[in-house]
């Protein structure tokens, strides 16, 4: 494929991407606000909400690299859009019979969970196929920016069409972002990774993906920090709303501001990812935005009344400017370092240990919220991230400025043989 026509398909797959992350960014609104203002949900229906969101990486998210593996990478994403339509849609019109519970938004946000979970991986194993290695970092980076500046501009524009059309209808807006999506991508050349003549059982195969992130010394830390990270965004998300409508009393214009702000830090944090990894280091940097994370984790729900929004705003900004550091600098790391013919399963066991965790943080967290409050449990789970700093500081990663600082012909094998433990 020509660098011209590489660009092309290339634009192609982010416009794509981002019009489904604002339609996403904009239901990530309404949703919640259905649930709470149109049925009332109590606080531990919020955590199961935002559990069923993310609890399919736990069910398929090891086999996941597989399934993609097998599957043409574009059909596999088209699919998925098409899914999450479907299901996104069937919301209003529920709403519209007068049948609509929370049960109902909870099987819809599994079943989202799953389309996810397929698209994601095929998504993350397709990049490399169409942009060339060297401009990974770039394109990654990019990638996270337009997701910074969907969170900063989606939430806004979803909090204000709550405003005007109600919350359920709005949800039609994110439905319609996944039908676009999918068209746009089913312009796209058909890509897979490569196959075997014979594919080794299932279960192999999972067990090799998992062998090769454990026992890596840069992915196995890097995934565990993350993971760490995961688990109190799963609480945020399903904490964050409730905290300001009920403890904060912010109406839903302003709640859609507040949960958009996280963009600034996110779109920061793209912008400057490359910046601060080539002055001080890859390695150095993922141990700087650990530690970035838990400053801002532990300003979110501090203060009252006014200077409780703006310690709300500032601790999101700080939170996401870590968490984007890590993230693109992670990623972009694994799809150079990682063997073409792992990188699928490679993906699926990162993100079904890290990815693993937001369910778990949400349901931790609507069960905690009930006796301790909003605020209390979001202070539990910042001082709970500071695990994530401290497993990158215990680890090979802190005697490294840059994460290839090692032996790659090493890295690229398994630590331990096929037939081991």
């Amino acid at each position: 494929m020509h660098v011209d026509e590489r660009a092309a398909v290339f634009w192609r797959w982010w416009t794509a991407g981002t019009t489904s992350m604002v339609g996403s960014a904009v239901g990530a609104v309404a949703l919640p606000l259905t649930a709470l203002t149109v049925l009332d949900a109590s606080a531990f229906q919020m955590g199961l909400i935002a559990a069923a969101s993310y609890v399919a990486w736990i069910v398929i998210g090891l086999p996941a690299g597989v399934i993609v593996q097998r599957l043409p990478l574009r059909g596999a994403q088209v699919g998925a859009d098409l899914a999450r339509a479907v299901a996104v849609a069937s919301i209003p019109l529920t709403w519209w019979w007068g049948h609509l519970t929370v049960t109902h938004l909870v099987v819809t946000a599994l079943v989202v969970s799953f389309a996810n979970v397929l698209f994601d991986v095929a998504n993350s194993t397709f990049l490399p196929s169409i942009v060339e290695r060297e401009r990974l970092q770039s394109r990654n980076s990019l990638t996270s920016a337009t997701h910074a500046a969907t969170l900063l501009s989606g939430p806004s524009l979803g909090g204000l069409a709550v405003q005007a059309l109600g919350a359920v209808p709005t949800l039609l807006v994110d439905s319609a972002s996944y039908l676009v999506s999918a068209a746009l991508l089913r312009t796209l050349p058909a890509s897979r990774v490569p196959t075997p003549d014979r594919w080794p059982p299932v279960g192999e195969l999972i067990r090799q993906g998992w062998r090769y992130v454990a026992h890596h010394r840069v992915m196995g830390p890097s995934m565990w920090a993350a993971t760490a990270m995961n688990l109190v965004c799963g609480a945020q998300f399903a904490l964050h709303p409730l905290y300001l409508v009920r403890d904060l009393h912010a109406p839903a214009g302003l709640v859609g501001v507040l949960l958009a702000v996280e963009g600034v830090g996110a779109l920061a944090g793209a912008a400057f990812t490359t910046r601060i990894t080539n002055r001080i280091g890859t390695a150095r940097a993922l141990v700087a935005a650990g530690f970035t994370t838990v400053a801002g984790a532990f300003l979110i729900p501090w203060g009252t009344g006014w200077s409780a929004y703006a310690a709300f705003a500032a601790g999101s900004i700080v939170f996401s400017l870590g968490t984007v550091v890590l993230s693109v600098t992670t990623r972009t790391y694994r799809q150079i370092a990682s063997p073409p013919d792992l990188l699928s399963r490679v993906m699926a066991t990162v993100r079904f240990v890290s990815w693993g965790a937001i369910p778990v943080g949400g349901l931790v967290a609507g069960a905690l919220a009930g006796p301790l409050g909003a605020r209390a449990t979001l202070f539990v789970f910042a001082a709970t991230l500071v695990c994530a700093p401290l497993v990158l500081l215990l680890s090979p990663v802190r005697h490294l400025r840059d994460l290839t600082d090692h032996d790659q012909e090493n890295e690229r094998r398994p630590a331990v043989p096929a037939g081991g433990r």
